[in-house]
C-alpha cells in the first residue's frame, strides 16, 4: 500500500531542515512529503528516506507561555489565521478548504448527491448560468481528497479544454495535463521513459474528445483512462438518430465503450440535456444506468432515474436557503435596417444568380447538382453577412480560377456531408466553422461557365463599393446600437458569422465611434486568431481598456465566460439555429454579471428574406417559449433542414415577393416544425415537475452548510481577519462609506504578497463577498494574499518572539460572571481507508472551574465562538493577574483525559 511510510502517517507534526512540518499523504512508500506548519500545499517538500535517513524527527508544540501573553484581538487573529490555512477539512466535505471559489448553497446539491453512490453516476443538467463547471469539479475535488477515486478526467469539445484546465488549476488547485494533439509531443518529452502512455503518466487529464474518440488513440486512453471522468457538453455524444451525425455516434460509441468498467465515475454535464430526439436523451441516460436507455414508446422509472439527475431552472434558485443569487435581467430588442438601394439590388442580383444556378444544373450529375447548390448558399449568405465577407468569398472564386485549381472527383464525396456545416449552423456542431465558405464555390463540379464567372465578378467589383456605413445601412444601425450601449455604461459584445465580418465590423466601428467615445478600443477575436488561450489572452488585453467593444465570431459563444467585463451582446448576422443565440448570449448573461440587466440586441433587414424567415420560423418561436417556460427547448428537428427548405421554397424556385414569402413562412413544413417544437416543450414542462429534484432536501443541505461555518468561517470573518492581520503587520483597510469596497494597503508584507501572487501588482480595491467586478479583486480563502498574511501570522505566532502575535492572553470582561478560559484546537485525524488519508479542523471550547475540575460550555463551538468575538475589554489587567488566570488555565488542560470532555468526533461521513 504505496500511502507514505508507517513512521510518519500524514498528519503527524515533524522537523527537518530547521522547519517545522505537517507530514501529507504521500503516493510512494519511501518518499515523505511535507507541508509547512504555516504553510499551505504549494509550499509542499519531498524528502526521499533513503537518501535522508536522518533528516525528519518527531516535533511538538510546548503549551503557550504565560510569560508572553496578548491581547485579545491577537487570539482571535491566531483562531482565524488557524482555521483559514486548513485544506483537508475534518467534516461535513474535505475538500471544501482547497477551493479557491465560494460556491452558493444550491451548488452543493449535486455534491451530496454524488455522495450517497457508489459509484458515482451523476447528470447535471442546470440551466446555462447556474454554474455546472462549479458543481462538477466540486464533486471531483471531494472525490479525490476521500480517496473515493485516484484520478480525473476531463472529456470535453477541443475549444473548452484550455477553459477547463484554468478552471481546475485556479478554484480547484488541480493541475491537469491537456490532452491536444498540437500538445501531444511536449507531454511524451515529459514521460519517464518509452513504453508509459501519457494517459497512465500524468494523474489529472483535460481530454479533446475529437482527439480520443479516434481509432488511433481510442484503445490507449480506455486501457488508462482514469476512475473519474467528467464529459462536458455531453449532448454532443449523445446517440443520434439514425444514420446522422457521423461524428456524434463516435463519440457516443466512445463514451459507451469507455463505461463498461462498472466501478467507474462519471458525471455529464449540459444545459439541453434533451435535444428535442427522445432516443438520444435516454443515450444519455444509458451511460448512467444501461437499464435507463429504454425504447421513447417505455416510460421511464422516475425513482430510478431521480437520483442521478439534477436539473434546475434559475427560478429555481434564485433565492435558495435563503442565500440571494443574483442573476441579471435580460432586456431584449430588436433593431432593422433597410438595405441601401445599391445593396439591395446585389441581393437580389445574387438571388436571381442563385436561382437561375440551381435551376441550371438540371441537366448536370447529382454531385454537380448539388455543388452547385451549395455554392449559391455560400454566396448568398456571405452577400448577406458584409460586403467583406461577399469580397471574399468571391475574390476566392477569381484567384483558384486564376490559379487553375483543380479538385480531384474520382472519388466524389457527398457534397452534403461536405458543404452544409459551411454555410449552415449546423446542429451537429458545438462550433460553426467561422472561415468563408469557398469550398462548393472553389469546386469543379460546380461547372461554373464563362457567363457565371462575368456576373460573379461584376458581384465583386459591386460589393467592394458598399464598404462603409453611408451603403452599408447594418453597420450603420449596428453603430448607432454600439453607441448607445456605450452611453449607457455597458460593454457590448457584436457577434457575427465570419471571420472576415467581425474584421470589416472592427475596423469600421473604432473609425465610425473613437471620436464620439474617448479612449474607445474595438477588437475583434476570431478563429483567425490562434488557438483558445491565445483568443483568451486577446480578449483579456482588451478588458483592460475602460471604453471597449468585442466584436466576435462563434468561436467565443462557448468555451469562455465574459461577463466579468462585458454586458451587452449585439446579433450582427442571425444564426441560422436559435441554439446559437442563447449561447451567445449565455457568456455574459450568468451568475457573476455585476450588471443588473444585460441587454441584448437582434439586428435584422426588414428588406431581407432570408432574414424573415429565420426569424419568424426560428429565433422568436424560441424565444417565446423561453419566455413561456423559463428555459430553452432546442429544436425537434435539425435547423439547418429547415431553413433549407424554406429558402428553396421562398427564394431559390419562386420570386422574392413579400406575397411568397409569407406563403413559406405558413407553409406545411413550418406547421410541422412548430408543432413539433410545442410538444417537445410540453414534455419539457412535464419532464421537469415529474423528474424534479427530490432527492436532497433544502434543510440537508442546510445542516451540512451550518456544521461547515465553524470551521471555514463566512466572509465576515476573512474581512475582521484581513483587516486585523494588516494592522498589525502596518498595513490597513479602508472602507468605501457607500459601498463593501475596500482600499488596501499590504504594509510590511508587500514583497511576500507579490512574490505569492505570481509577481503581478496587488491590487487597490478588495471585496469579499458577491461578484469580483472591474477593478475590484474578490479576496478568498485560498487568494494567495490571504495566504500570505496566514503563513504571516501563524509564523510569528509559533516563533513565540513577537507579542502582537502571542498564543494566549486574559481580559475583564462582562461578558462571563466566573473565569472562563476558551481554548482554540486544532485536531488532526489519521483515517486508514483505501489509502491512508489525514483531515483536520481548528474547533473553540470553553471551559469553567467545576468541583476541582472543568466544566465545558455547551453548545460546544457556538459559546466559545461568541465569546471570542463578542466579549470586550472592561478594565485593565495587572500582568501578575494575566499569568495567573494564564496558569490556571493551561494547568487545567494539563490535567489527565481532559479531552473527554468534548465528546467524541463522527468523521465517517
Amino acid at each position: 500500500m504505496a500511502t507514505g511510510t508507517r513512521q510518519y502517517p500524514p498528519g503527524s507534526l515533524v522537523q527537518a531542515r530547521g522547519r517545522d512540518w505537517v507530514v501529507i499523504p504521500s503516493e510512494e512508500e519511501d518518499l515523505v512529503r511535507l507541508r509547512p506548519v504555516d504553510g499551505v500545499d504549494d509550499d509542499a517538500i519531498g524528502v526521499y528516506l533513503p537518501l535522508e535517513t536522518n533528516a525528519i524527527q518527531p516535533a511538538e508544540y510546548p503549551l503557550p507561555d504565560p510569560d508572553a501573553a496578548g491581547d485579545s484581538t491577537g487570539a482571535l487573529l491566531l483562531r482565524d489565521a488557524a482555521r483559514l490555512t486548513l485544506r483537508s477539512g475534518a467534516g461535513p466535505f474535505r475538500s471544501i478548504g482547497r477551493l479557491s471559489v465560494t460556491p452558493r448553497p444550491y451548488q452543493y446539491v449535486p455534491l451530496i448527491m454524488a455522495l450517497r453512490q457508489s459509484p458515482v453516476r451523476l447528470l447535471i443538467a442546470d440551466d446555462v448560468g447556474i454554474g455546472k463547471t462549479i458543481e462538477s469539479a466540486m464533486i471531483a475535488r471531494e472525490l479525490l481528497d476521500r480517496g473515493i477515486a485516484r484520478r480525473l478526467a476531463v472529456i470535453c469539445p477541443p475549444h473548452l479544454c484550455d477553459q477547463w484546465e484554468q478552471e481546475l488549476r485556479e478554484k480547484f488547485n488541480l493541475e491537469t495535463a491537456v490532452i491536444q494533439p498540437s500538445r501531444i509531443g511536449r507531454l511524451e518529452r515529459e514521460v519517464p521513459r518509452q513504453g508509459v502512455s501519457i494517459y497512465k503518466h500524468f494523474p489529472h487529464l483535460v481530454v479533446s474528445i475529437d482527439y480520443v474518440k479516434s481509432i488511433r488513440n481510442r484503445f490507449a486512453f480506455i486501457e488508462n483512462a482514469p476512475d473519474l471522468i467528467i464529459v462536458d457538453e455531453a449532448h454532443t455524444a449523445a446517440r443520434p438518430r439514425g444514420n446522422r451525425g457521423r461524428q456524434q455516434q463516435q463519440r457516443h460509441e466512445f463514451l459507451s465503450e469507455l463505461m463498461k468498467s462498472k466501478d467507474r465515475h462519471l458525471i455529464l454535464t449540459t444545459a439541453t440535456p434533451h435535444s428535442g430526439i427522445e432516443e438520444s436523451f435516454r443515450s444519455l441516460l444509458g451511460l448512467l444506468d444501461p437499464q435507463l436507455d429504454l425504447p421513447p414508446d417505455q416510460d421511464l422509472t422516475r425513482a430510478r432515474l431521480v437520483p442521478h439527475l439534477v436539473q434546475r431552472r434559475r427560478a429555481d434558485i434564485r433565492n435558495w436557503l435563503g442565500a440571494d443569487t443574483p442573476f441579471p435581467e435580460r432586456a431584449s430588442s430588436e433593431r432593422t435596417y433597410q438595405m441601401a438601394p445599391e445593396y439591395l439590388k446585389l441581393f437580389e442580383d445574387v438571388v436571381d444568380y442563385c436561382r437561375e444556378s440551381v435551376a441550371g444544373a438540371q441537366g448536370l450529375r447529382q454531385h454537380q447538382q448539388r455543388v452547385r447548390y451549395w455554392a449559391a448558399l455560400a454566396i448568398l449568405r456571405c452577400v448577406l453577412s458584409s460586403p467583406a465577407a461577399a469580397s471574399a468569398v468571391l475574390e476566392n472564386r477569381a484567384q483558384a480560377k486564376a490559379q487553375g485549381v483543380v479538385i480531384s472527383q474520382e472519388q466524389e464525396p457527398d457534397p452534403d456531408e461536405i458543404f452544409r456545416h459551411q454555410v449552415f449552423d449546423s446542429s451537429e456542431e458545438e462550433q460553426p466553422p467561422d472561415y468563408i465558405p469557398t469550398g462548393p464555390v472553389d469546386d469543379p463540379a460546380s461547372s461554373l461557365t464563362a457567363s457565371d464567372l462575368r456576373r460573379l465578378d461584376g458581384f465583386l467589383r459591386t460589393a467592394r463599393g458598399l464598404r462603409g456605413p453611408n451603403l452599408d445601412t447594418k453597420l450603420a444601425e449596428t453603430g448607432k446600437a454600439v453607441s448607445e450601449l456605450l452611453r449607457e455604461g455597458y460593454s457590448p459584445i457584436v457577434y457575427c458569422r465570419f471571420i472576415a465580418t467581425a474584421q470589416y465590423v472592427a475596423e469600421r466601428l473604432q473609425e465610425m465611434l473613437q471620436d464620439a467615445h474617448q479612449g474607445l478600443s474595438v477588437v475583434s477575436v476570431s478563429g483567425d486568431d490562434g488557438n483558445s488561450e491565445q483568443r483568451r489572452d486577446k480578449v483579456d488585453e482588451l478588458a483592460k481598456e475602460k471604453v471597449r467593444v468585442l466584436v466576435a465570431t462563434d468561436c467565443l459563444s462557448e468555451g469562455i465566460n465574459l461577463q466579468e467585463h462585458y454586458n451587452a451582446v449585439i446579433h450582427y448576422d442571425l444564426p441560422w439555429n436559435p441554439n446559437r443565440l442563447e449561447q451567445r448570449i449565455g457568456r455574459v448573461d450568468r451568475y457573476g454579471q455585476a450588471k443588473d440587466t444585460v441587454k441584448e440586441v437582434l439586428l435584422h433587414g426588414v428588406n431581407n428574406q432570408i432574414d424573415l424567415v429565420v426569424l419568424e420560423v426560428l429565433l422568436r418561436k424560441n424565444a417565446a417559449i423561453r419566455d413561456a417556460l423559463g428555459v430553452s427547448v432546442p429544436m425537434p428537428v435539425d435547423s439547418d433542414r429547415v431553413v433549407e427548405t424554406l429558402i428553396e421554397t421562398v427564394l431559390l424556385r419562386q420570386s422574392v415577393q413579400t406575397r411568397q414569402l409569407q406563403l413559406g413562412l405558413s407553409s406545411p413544413e413550418v406547421s410541422q416544425l412548430h408543432d413539433e417544437w410545442d410538444r417537445a416543450s410540453e414534455r419539457e414542462r412535464d419532464n421537469r415537475s415529474y423528474f424534479a429534484q427530490q432527492g436532497i432536501k433544502p434543510d440537508e443541505v442546510e445542516r451540512e452548510l451550518e456544521e461547515m461555518k465553524p470551521a471555514l468561517g463566512s466572509p465576515d470573518d476573512l474581512l475582521r481577519f484581513v483587516g486585523n492581520a494588516l494592522q498589525r503587520f502596518g498595513g490597513r483597510l479602508d472602507k468605501d462609506r457607500r459601498t463593501e469596497v475596500y482600499r488596501f494597503s499590504e504594509g510590511d508584507l508587500g514583497l511576500m504578497m507579490r512574490q505569492r501572487y505570481g509577481g503581478r501588482e496587488l491590487p487597490e480595491t478588495v471585496i469579499f463577498d458577491g461578484i469580483q467586478s472591474q477593478g475590484h479583486t474578490l479576496l478568498g480563502r485560498n487568494h494567495p494574499i490571504v495566504e500570505a498574511l496566514t503563513s504571516s501570522v501563524l509564523g510569528r505566532a509559533l516563533a513565540g518572539e513577537d507579542p502582537q502575535f502571542a498564543r494566549c492572553g486574559a481580559i475583564f470582561t462582562d461578558a462571563v460572571q466566573v473565569r472562563t478560559a476558551v481554548a482554540v484546537l486544532r485536531l488532526r485525524y489519521l483515517m486508514r481507508e483505501a489509502t491512508d488519508q489525514f483531515a483536520e479542523e481548528v474547533i473553540m471550547a470553553a471551559f469553567q472551574p467545576d468541583q476541582g475540575g472543568i466544566r465545558w460550555l455547551e453548545p460546544l463551538q457556538q459559546e466559545a465562538i461568541r465569546l471570542m468575538e463578542n466579549a470586550q475589554p472592561s478594565a485593565n489587567m495587572p500582568s501578575t493577574e494575566v499569568r495567573s488566570h494564564l496558569g490556571w488555565a493551561l494547568a487545567s488542560l494539563e490535567g489527565e483525559d481532559w479531552h473527554r470532555g468534548l465528546g467524541s468526533v463522527d468523521i465517517s461521513s
